[in-house]
């Protein structure tokens, strides 16, 4: 039977891809192909572009990276949620879980998914929340009930996951060299606002400047992506 009439006869899944790099789109999309029950609809690359292309397509599922050139992930996501609610959403990243996980899904996607493990994980992820369940990986499942049971105020977290959402992206943009003009216009924000993300940063990092600030941030970068 030819995959076609296959993927005809099942109930598909569509799905829209939303990453910065095309070869990682492309890997994702041939791995896709081979389930009869899964379909790639759409593939975007920045916040606008993929708004523009789930409106056009009405996914049932968003596969959504946290880094999008000079945008954000869970900006993304939280543009979903209010603009296609029906849509259910995986985030997938390079960064570790403890950092963006949580934001991930109190921005409101159903699952979060390491880029080191996405290979055949993600498809079983995509299913998963098609059904409407949370996809977490066990170590995230234990991190947050621990911070349930213990009290949020009561687990030690980094520096850097103490950061709001606004502020981690300020902070990034910055180690990706990026001025606080261009930070502004990437964020929609004023340069004021920029100034004052950059403030906060700096003190709950406990850096002495702001070319701390930039050493800092650049070295997070280097290592994380």
């Amino acid at each position: 039977m030819a995959p076609g009439y296959a993927k005809m006869r099942l109930a598909v899944k569509r799905i829209v891809i939303v990453d910065d790099h095309p070869s990682t789109r492309d890997g994702l999309v041939t791995r896709v192909a081979l389930e009869p029950d899964l379909e790639v609809v759409g593939q975007a690359s920045d916040i606008e572009e993929a708004l523009a292309v789930i409106d056009a397509t009405r996914p049932d599922v968003a596969v959504i990276d946290i880094s999008l050139k000079a945008s954000s992930g869970i900006d993304l996501v939280k543009a979903v949620k209010e603009r296609f609610p029906r849509v259910r959403m995986l985030v997938w990243s390079m960064y570790e879980e403890s950092l963006y996980a949580e934001r991930a899904l109190q921005a409101g996607a159903m699952g979060y998914i390491n880029k080191q493990h996405v290979t055949d994980t993600i498809v079983g992820a995509i299913r998963t929340i098609f059904a409407g369940e949370l996809f977490l990986s066990k170590e995230l499942s234990a991190r947050m009930l621990h911070r349930v049971i213990a009290g949020k105020a009561s687990v030690a977290v980094s520096p850097v996951e103490s950061l709001s959402d606004r502020e981690l992206e300020t902070f990034r943009l910055i180690g990706r060299g990026m001025p606080t003009k261009e930070i502004a216009k990437a964020m929609n924000l004023s340069p004021k606002t920029v100034e004052t993300y950059r403030a906060r940063i700096k003190e709950k990092l406990e850096l002495d400047d702001m070319a701390s600030l930039t050493r800092e941030a650049a070295q997070w970068v280097l290592e994380n992506g």
